[in-house]
């Protein structure tokens, strides 16, 4: 198992960032990292994500299922690598209320399978800069919104 965690403080409150977050048609004009989602956040329902790694620069597609959609708090959802256990990630956003109103973000992604260890330092190189440029875009736009 390889776990790759990254947070980032919104001066906004929950419901504003979770209303961004799962707007998924609207992910072309600020998300950096995952350029598209089509589907629902709907717990048992699929999705086709395409994202933009920092190094590659062309859209990977895949289809992960929605784990959890719970509003304000948590999404989450789990993608394969061409069948199960050979490279599993599951990605989660994590809203925590804090105590002035604002929301920290946990945006983190659980890899399992085979392949973890041939690719762990792969993940890290172009999985981190994506979640890090994807918290910002998020922040920016969660803040211009108050």
């Amino acid at each position: 198992m390889h776990e790759l965690r990254t947070t980032i403080d919104i001066q906004a409150s929950p419901n504003q960032v979770w209303s961004i977050l799962t707007d998924f048609s609207s992910y072309p004009e600020w998300n950096p990292f995952i350029r598209e989602v089509r589907g629902e956040p709907i717990a048992g329902r699929s999705l086709n994500v395409s994202i933009v790694t920092a190094s590659s620069k062309t859209l990977r597609s895949f289809w992960p299922r929605v784990l959890a959609s719970q509003a304000p708090r948590e999404l989450r959802w789990q993608g394969r690598l061409l069948a199960a256990g050979l490279l599993d990630g599951e990605q989660r956003f994590k809203l925590v209320q804090r105590s002035d109103g604002s929301t920290r973000l946990v945006h983190s992604q659980c890899f399992t399978g085979l392949l973890v260890p041939l690719l762990r330092m792969r993940l890290d190189r172009e999985a981190r800069p994506g979640f890090e440029a994807m918290n910002t875009a998020l922040k920016s736009r969660a803040e211009a919104r108050k």
